[in-house]
């Protein structure tokens, strides 16, 4: 974090200086016996000797000004939140033409983000918001206008590992192993496109997973990402490494160079139970007609996320007639997906916007033809309605040539230390008798 700093001029020097009265002259001989005499006070009782010229005054350091902070609350915007800084719009207009990454966030706030503000007589000098644990997006006023730039944080990554066993339950088996929540979860978004974790479990399954810490001036801020698992259920061994390749892109892959995910999830809602299955011939629930039911509807809390089943670009944003409010998400040449029912779509989702497996795009609701707060969503192959649930879907990009020497040395190192972790914990269960 930078802090802005108001620095004073230099102080002064100033030396003693004694004003002395004239030396009378006196015989040598008598310089060395005659005794000290008292100076003579001057006006005012002053005696010279103690006079020194006054010291100038201090100039007077200018004020550091404060930094105001306001918190955005759901549904306020940029525009309410510089009015309750008593800053109109021509303090804050400026600031979304500049150029910086972040300025897109800035534009649209989210509820809890907190912005700290200097002013001076109603005047914007200087902008703090933080993006996340690592950035913050810092604007100051200059001689030649307003400058954005991002500050990010020296953050410290700290391997470590969890290793644990299923005697009931993913979740407390996770924790018993020191893992949180959210670590749990990114196992199960790693390894979900192999292992069915709500039919596929048993007791017994042992899994061991390698991650980072993240620790910022000696603090920890949270656990990383995983960096390698190994997963072994019903007498078989799932594993997946990370890797990120020269673009910047981080995937998962297996041992193989193949990609963990295939192109698409299955499921674009997180909690959810299947209300309406892929039928052709259902009658309708609130035209009471046969009328093919050409998708899967989920039904879900209004509000709840809808994330995008695979890369794509937006070919509809808006009301789509019995749909409600509908997103439909182009993949490539072959593939469409569809989501109707929308409470609301979501933020910067519009026509043209590319999109990623996973990102959020709207919320349930119950536009359209709903009898209740539900998702219908419809997945195309080549312009034909498929059953999202059982149309076969394609892998994601394996590990490029050019990247595979690297991928395989990474790999390496991973089953090494994971080899490592599993022949502790096998002989610990031996010693323990499990």
């Amino acid at each position: 974090m930078i802090a802005l700093v108001t620095r004073p001029g230099d102080a002064y020097r100033h030396e003693r200086i004694e004003v002395l009265p004239p030396q009378v002259s006196a015989p040598a001989d008598k310089q060395a016996t005659a005794p000290a005499q008292p100076e003579e006070s001057g006006e005012y009782g002053l005696v010279a000797s103690s006079v020194t010229p006054s010291d100038p005054p201090e100039a007077a350091a200018p004020a550091i000004e404060e930094w105001e902070r306001v918190e955005i609350a759901r549904g306020q915007t940029l525009s309410g939140a510089f009015d309750t800084l008593g800053l109109g719009p021509s303090q804050w207009m400026p600031l979304l033409e500049l150029e910086n990454d972040d300025i897109d966030r800035l534009k649209r706030p989210r509820a809890g983000d907190v912005l700290e503000v200097q002013q001076d007589g109603g005047q914007l000098n200087a902008l703090r918001l933080e993006i996340d644990d690592f950035r913050t997006l810092q604007i100051e006023r200059g001689p030649d206008g307003f400058e954005a730039l991002t500050i990010t944080a020296d953050v410290e990554r700290r391997p470590a590992f969890a290793r644990g066993k299923i005697d009931s339950s993913l979740f407390l088996a996770g924790q018993e192993a020191g893992m949180s929540d959210w670590l749990i979860m990114s196992m199960v978004q790693v390894l979900g496109y192999d292992i069915d974790f709500a039919l596929d479990l048993r007791s017994g399954d042992r899994f061991v997973v390698l991650y980072e810490e993240l620790y910022r001036d000696g603090e920890k801020l949270r656990d990383g990402d995983i960096l390698a698992v190994e997963f072994l259920t019903q007498g078989r061994t799932v594993q997946a490494f990370r890797h990120v390749d020269d673009d910047g892109r981080t995937g998962y892959y297996r041992p193989d160079g193949e990609a963990v995910k295939t192109a698409f999830l299955r499921n674009p809602l997180d909690v959810f139970r299947i209300s309406s299955h892929f039928n052709p011939n259902r009658r309708h629930p609130v035209l009471n007609t046969i009328r093919a039911h050409r998708g899967t509807d989920y039904a879900a809390p209004p509000g709840t996320p809808i994330r995008t089943t695979g890369d794509g670009k937006v070919v509809h944003a808006g009301n789509k007639g019995g749909y409600g409010r509908a997103v439909v998400i182009q993949h490539g040449a072959t593939y469409r997906s569809l989501y109707a029912h929308m409470s609301r779509i979501g933020s910067g989702i519009r026509v043209g916007t590319r999109v990623s497996q996973g990102q959020v795009i709207g919320y349930v609701g119950s536009s359209g033809l709903a009898t209740g707060p539900h998702l219908h969503f419809e997945f195309l192959v080549n312009g034909v309605h498929r059953n999202p649930l059982t149309v076969p879907l394609p892998r994601a990009e394996p590990v490029p040539d050019s990247e595979m020497a690297r991928f395989n040395a990474q790999a390496e190192r991973y089953m090494a230390q994971i080899d490592t972790i599993r022949r502790t914990q096998t002989a610990e269960a031996t010693v323990d008798g499990d």
